[in-house]
């Protein structure tokens, strides 16, 4: 009996694991054949059809793709009569237009003007306006006591020549071709032309000095540019996590940018404007842009390595008592944040305007020889001083072969009192590029330099979030 039976058990067994293995070959089958799930892809190819059914044809005022473009009647424009010439190229702009907007009142002098400048994708929408209440780029910085002080201060912020909020760019209607965009038709820009694109508007506002100009990242940029161009119309520069150098990595960065965004098929060489926008390159575009805004011990402290959908609140990391099969799509919170600020950056802004104005921030060298092969010319040029006012530089260690041509090239803003503002967590403009421009404004002989270097976690965003120390620094700057 026990054979018989200890007999019967080993048949049983392996009737069961033969039914075992015929289970799992079945499983591997299914799974084999099984189309995994992909949503974050989905999601590209359920805007790709929206946007397909959509109506995109141009509207009689001009091209107008999906973007959330602010509303035309909350700013003002200003429209060059004539043809407009360009630094990089031989055709010049038959004219143009620059949106703005203002805030304060300009006194009787004509005298108390801030030209405030934006960042790459800004609108001229600084701030909240009666025109229009929703909150703008910089809030918390401009208003009655802020550290620009609508109560001193008549402020004006432009979209700078290029952009797609208002001001003549890519997606306007070319003059030339009639009832089409100008498209990668539009002439190379500069951060110069966008700087003497400004002072035609400030003609016409009948501004013939400005109290201070003032700027951060792209904006810090066409501060130093403006106070060059004419430093007799400039009375107090501030330039914040900006640069008087691209430096290579920053051009890397941008250009990896402009890859991915002219990689999609729907880029179409920029003439998409009757078609459907370049929303995927858009996307990962703004995704490759923001890990150089941000910095990586901030994304530690609101991170870390947290998942989302997880069964504790706040998210919690793999192997940490989470069980949850990994996705191959957005799993990680930094990755949902990543894929959050594509996805609703995509379709505001136009893919020319990022090409064309990441462009400008790329060809920016005030290096004396860059600024002599461009034939640039300061209204008021200033005689090359090798001293640094008795002021030590801010370089402890060799300073960069440009040093001295970079002194020489900054040297008409020898006379304007400068503030230039770093942040160590800064990865896209790195502080040392900060700490060069003061010193090569202090060699050039300038003997008003102000410079602070900021700490906290935000990165090349600091002069977005950090209203105490950055707003400070300016209020007290210009007071």
């Amino acid at each position: 009996m026990h054979r018989v039976g200890a007999l019967a058990l080993r048949g049983a067994a392996g009737t069961a694991r033969t039914l075992t293995s015929s289970c799992s070959r079945l499983a591997l089958a299914v799974s084999a054949k099984t189309v995994p799930s992909f949503p974050c892809v989905d999601a590209h190819a359920q805007r790709q059809s929206r946007l397909e059914s959509s109506d995109l044809s141009p509207s009689s005022s001009g091209p107008e793709p999906a973007y959330a473009r602010p509303n035309p009647t909350s700013y003002k424009i200003y429209q060059h009569p004539g043809v407009f010439p360009v630094l990089y190229s031989q055709t010049p702009l038959p004219g143009f237009q620059i949106a703005y907007e203002t805030w304060g009142t300009l006194n009787t002098a004509r005298d108390n003007a801030i030209l405030l400048h934006t960042g790459l994708s800004a609108s001229s929408h600084a701030a909240s306006t009666p025109a229009n209440p929703a909150p703008g780029w910089w809030e918390k910085f401009i208003g009655p006591g802020k550290a620009l002080d609508t109560n001193q201060f008549f402020i004006v912020c432009t979209n700078v020549l290029g952009g797609c909020y208002g001001s003549t760019g890519p997606s306007s209607l070319n003059p030339l071709t009639p009832g089409e965009a100008y498209a990668t038709r539009f002439p190379v820009l500069s951060i110069w032309d966008i700087a003497r694109a400004q002072f035609r508007l400030l003609d016409a506002l009948g501004i013939s000095k400005l109290y201070a100009t003032v700027g951060s990242s792209m904006g810090g940029m066409t501060s130093l540019a403006t106070g060059w161009l004419h430093p007799d119309r400039v009375g107090k520069i501030v330039s914040i996590s900006g640069t008087a150098r691209s430096s290579p990595s920053a051009i890397a960065m941008r250009f990896a940018q402009r890859s991915v965004l002219m990689a999609d098929p729907n880029w179409n060489k920029g003439f998409y404007y009757d078609g459907t926008p370049p929303h995927t390159g858009m996307k990962l575009a703004r995704q490759i842009a923001t890990i150089t805004y941000r910095s990586g011990p901030e994304w530690e402290q609101r991170f870390g390595r947290k998942v989302r959908s997880s069964p504790t609140e706040g998210g919690t990391a793999f192997g940490e008592g989470h069980s949850r099969t990994p996705l191959l799509c957005p799993d990680f919170l930094i990755e949902t944040y990543l894929d959050h600020q594509g996805e609703q950056f995509c379709l505001k802004y136009d893919a020319n305007s990022l090409i064309y104005i990441s462009k400008a921030m790329d060809l920016f060298d005030m290096t004396l020889p860059t600024l002599n092969d461009l034939k640039l010319q300061s209204s008021v040029p200033t005689p090359r001083k090798t001293a640094n006012s008795g002021r030590l530089p801010l370089h402890t260690s060799r300073p960069p072969q440009y040093m001295a041509d970079l002194a020489a090239g900054v040297a008409p803003l020898a006379s304007i009192p400068s503030l230039i503002l770093g942040v160590q967590s800064d990865i896209l403009f790195p502080v040392e590029q900060q700490r060069e421009l003061a010193d090569a404004l202090r060699l050039a002989g300038n003997e008003d330099v102000t410079y602070y270097e900021l700490g906290g976690v935000w990165g090349h965003d600091t002069f977005l979030i950090d209203t105490a120390n950055v707003g400070g620094a300016i209020r007290g700057f210009l007071s």
